[in-house]
């Protein structure tokens, strides 16, 4: 598979990837800031959600009425705030991890250099430094730093999502009264699923799980439990990609009889019954 195309000259180099992320799914879009974040209009700094006070007591309360409208019931606070924490850290994950996927290239992004809108999806992020290969174009770019070699690559990436992840885990840890493996467990998914997915609506689906087993092997630390892919057979044979869960969604306390696709506790059975619309 041939590299996608480098951005141009004139651009950041990690324009064209957000570019081809909206392309694709528009419920996301991605700017550049240099100078100050966006802020008013429902803007909030990443940095407030790891400090634990005002703006994670907002963003809270928005998922909270959410919930309320999308389920028409109430969930428990801390189901609120791992259903928050995942509406932040699945997209969040994708700053990082699509450039790597589409161009080799890995931006660090500590939280205050990160800003989003819920709605309508909108993220707006500060580089000042990105990691990539001896070979890359933008390589002698300020703010790049080489390294050697495709692994050293991985290591950037679950370093850089570690970075920014870390502190956001810290400020909704005592709210989703989760411990640092289950937390970590979800950044895990959060990695995993997002690419996964994103893969998928760019025709690339067993290219990004091929990816997403190098970079989550298992036994990489803080990540909990490898990226969990395995392949289900069809009906007629057809292979069927699923995964499973290192850490759960919480999705059962509001409709007990559901359960997740990528949930340990989803039959294989049923998971070939959704996945080809049988039955």
């Amino acid at each position: 598979m041939t590299r996608a195309p480098a951005a141009p000259p004139s651009a950041h180099p990690l324009t064209a990837a957000y570019a081809r992320l909206s392309a694709v799914f528009p419920g996301l879009r991605v700017t550049l800031w240099d100078a100050a974040p966006p802020s008013g209009d429902g803007w909030v700094c990443a940095a407030g959600l790891a400090a634990g006070g005002d703006s994670l007591e907002s963003f809270l309360a928005r998922n909270d009425a959410r919930i309320v409208r999308d389920h028409g019931q109430r969930a428990r606070p801390d189901v609120v705030a791992s259903f928050a924490l995942h509406r932040y850290a699945w997209p969040a994950c994708l700053l990082i991890t699509l450039p790597w996927f589409l161009h080799r290239r890995v931006p660090r992004l500590p939280v205050q250099d990160v800003s989003f809108q819920r709605e309508p999806g909108r993220m707006a992020v500060r580089i000042s430094a990105f990691a990539c290969l001896p070979d890359d174009p933008a390589a002698a770019l300020p703010g790049a730093r080489v390294v050697p070699d495709e692994e050293a690559l991985r290591a950037e990436v679950r370093a850089a999502v570690a970075a920014h992840l870390g502190p956001v885990l810290d400020g909704f840890r005592t709210r989703t009264r989760r411990g640092p493996r289950a937390l970590w467990g979800m950044a895990s998914d959060e990695i995993a699923e997002g690419l996964w997915h994103v893969g998928h609506l760019l025709g690339e689906e067993q290219r990004a799980v091929a990816a997403l087993q190098l970079l989550l092997p298992g036994a990489t630390a803080p990540y909990v439990g490898s990226a969990g892919f395995r392949e289900l057979t069809g009906p007629c044979g057809e292979p069927l990609p699923t995964r499973d869960r290192a850490s759960c969604c919480m999705y059962y306390t509001l409709r007990p009889a559901d359960t997740c696709l990528t949930c340990p506790r989803t039959r294989d059975e049923e998971r070939v019954r959704r996945l080809t619309g049988a039955g």
